[in-house]
């Protein structure tokens, strides 16, 4: 048995991007997180300590997107799951999902959104 774990819209600001003025100017991206869970004895324990808490798993995700400037968010994705994979041993799978809403596209688009999953 496993249990899903989903975080949608966090919002930060930081400068990612392959342009400069994406690092000058910065803007805000959203990410969404499924973490799948093995439970161990999270659910019948009823413990904070024995499961994923998803405050610190904020955090461990808000540390990556405003820290490193990554190019790619392809890579701040990977970079994310990742990280909540160290944090958390019991995070067996990682569906990580940055959104960028000001891509620099020569078009009108809602957002430009990367999904990474990580077994």
């Amino acid at each position: 048995m496993t249990y899903v774990i989903r975080m949608k819209n966090c919002a930060f600001f930081a400068r990612h991007g392959v342009h400069d003025e994406e690092e000058r100017l910065g803007q805000r991206f959203y990410v969404d997180a499924e973490l799948t869970v093995d439970p161990g004895d999270a659910l019948e324990a009823d413990r904070i300590e024995d499961t994923v808490d998803y405050g610190v798993a904020f955090e461990v995700i808000e540390k990556i997107v405003t820290g490193e400037r990554r190019a790619l968010i392809e890579s701040l994705a990977l970079t994310i799951a990742r990280g909540l994979i160290v944090r958390y041993p019991q995070i067996v799978g990682a569906a990580i999902t940055v959104r960028k809403p000001n891509a620099p596209v020569a078009g009108v688009l809602d957002h430009v959104e990367v999904t990474v999953v990580v077994p």
